[in-house]
């Protein structure tokens, strides 16, 4: 083969890679990653985003949802963003916090005094301050904040108040910001992938975990674990994030069109993750677990006094603008 038809068949590959050579090789393939199970309603509506942005593109680009740490646990999907492996993540704050550290706050425990709270922040300037930060250190663009429910324990031990957690050996996700509650009661924190939690509990790597209501059920925690104590010690969300790389390659309708469905997604798993948090108390009752509505001004008080100390990762000005977010309502 002849130098200048290389030179033009590697300038198509080039160009079918990023959608540019015509109608046969036009479709541009972006990945999507999260570590959730297929049958939960984030990825659920992660694939409704993907169907739709299709359709509004005419078919120029798909996007491929991977579930369940298919692409890697956590802390590798995002390191992804900025190796070019993936072009959509689902994550936890903490995790993200590890670029930018005050982005990391809305996932600290106690950090909401409830729902509304938390609603609050998700609409505030506040949070759009925070991913500005998180985009101008790391170059991605945070689109969108869905609700992933209050957090709460379950153990094999009885719990019903803060001392009954010392010394309790408990799995927590991989992000520092996981044990401040732990400790704070006492508990011995221990980071485990989210994808080997169920066999640690089973083996008794771990005693106890900490999860919202419909993760304990998707990822059948309630099978090797007696208790489910309702702490509600984190009010949780995920961060849609998407790569600045792929960002820049979409035109500018096109990115606003994948940015509004993105934000529609969350909206949409928002509502199902309420309603399934106000079913699942009944539901697991009727599994045969003990569900523990326990006192939380005990939990809440030994762990607030943390808030602004070496673990904190923001500033006394962001953390009294949350606070202040609502008070008034």
């Amino acid at each position: 083969m002849d130098l200048t038809r290389r030179a033009a068949l590697g300038a198509l590959a080039l160009a079918a890679s990023f959608g540019l050579a015509g109608p046969a090789a036009a479709q541009t393939t972006l990945k999507w990653a999260h570590v959730y199970e297929a049958n939960e309603p984030y990825h659920t509506w992660a694939l409704w985003a993907a169907e739709e942005f299709k359709k509004r593109t005419n078919g120029k680009y798909t996007i491929e949802v991977y579930p369940a740490s298919t692409l890697g646990k956590e802390s590798d999907i995002n390191e992804g963003l900025s190796l070019g492996t993936v072009d959509i993540i689902l994550t936890g704050q903490l995790f993200a916090g590890r670029a930018y550290g005050p982005l990391a706050i809305g996932g600290a425990p106690y950090m909401f005094r409830d729902f509304a709270h938390w609603q609050a922040f998700r609409n505030s300037d506040l949070f759009k301050e925070l991913g500005e930060g998180y985009k101008k250190r790391t170059g991605h663009d945070v689109v969108a904040l869905t609700y992933y429910g209050e957090r709460h324990v379950t153990a094999n031990k009885d719990i019903t108040k803060p001392e009954d957690m010392k010394g309790l050996k408990i799995r927590v996700p991989d992000a520092p910001l996981y044990t401040m509650f732990p400790r704070a009661v006492g508990a011995n924190p221990t980071p485990i992938a989210f994808a080997e939690v169920y066999l640690a509990l089973s083996q008794g790597v771990a005693d106890a975990q900490e999860n919202p209501l419909p993760t304990i059920q998707a990822k059948k925690f309630y099978e090797v674990q007696k208790n489910i104590i309702l702490t509600g010690h984190i009010t949780d969300a995920l961060l849609t994030i998407v790569s600045g790389s792929t960002a820049q390659r979409l035109t500018d309708e096109e990115r606003q069109t994948l940015y509004s469905l993105l934000k529609e997604a969350a909206d949409k798993c928002t509502d199902d993750i309420v309603k399934a948090e106000k079913e699942l108390v009944s539901w697991f009752r009727q599994q045969g677990k003990n569900v523990v509505e326990v006192d939380r001004a005990p939990f809440r008080e030994a762990t607030v006094k943390l808030h602004n100390g070496p673990d904190a990762t923001w500033d006394k000005d962001i953390y009294d603008r949350l606070q202040a977010i609502g008070a008034s309502n």
